[in-house]
């Protein structure tokens, strides 16, 4: 499952946005919405098996999907899940939760 499955793109209409469009000369922006998964129940974590990782000088949620996941494209689950949108959010020493079988955890997102 792709995090940009289903998203509808819309044209962003916003002051600020319409004069950077003038600025670079261009129509305007084209944006895609933001996506909202539902985090799983009580029940769906308990089905899931959660490994720790204590976030190290060096690590990047891409690498850690690579690790755990063998898929670097899946970042965006471990960073959803620790409920830390961008590696600026994390600090050495944080202690990430991992959640596996990952197919079984976007198999919950599907079910919105």
């Amino acid at each position: 499952m792709s995090r940009f499955n289903r998203r509808r793109i819309f044209v962003n209409r916003a002051d600020l946005y319409e004069e950077m469009a003038e600025e670079r000369d261009i129509k305007h922006f084209r944006q895609m919405e933001t996506p909202e998964f539902r985090y799983p129940t009580s029940e769906e974590i308990r089905e899931l098996t959660i490994e720790k990782h204590i976030w190290k000088s060096g690590d990047k949620f891409y690498k850690l999907a690579h690790e755990y996941y063998g898929d670097s494209r899946l970042w965006w689950v471990i960073a959803w899940y620790n409920k830390t949108p961008t590696e600026s959010h994390v600090t050495v020493g944080s202690v990430l939760s991992i959640p596996n079988p990952v197919q079984k955890l976007l198999r919950y997102l599907r079910n919105k």
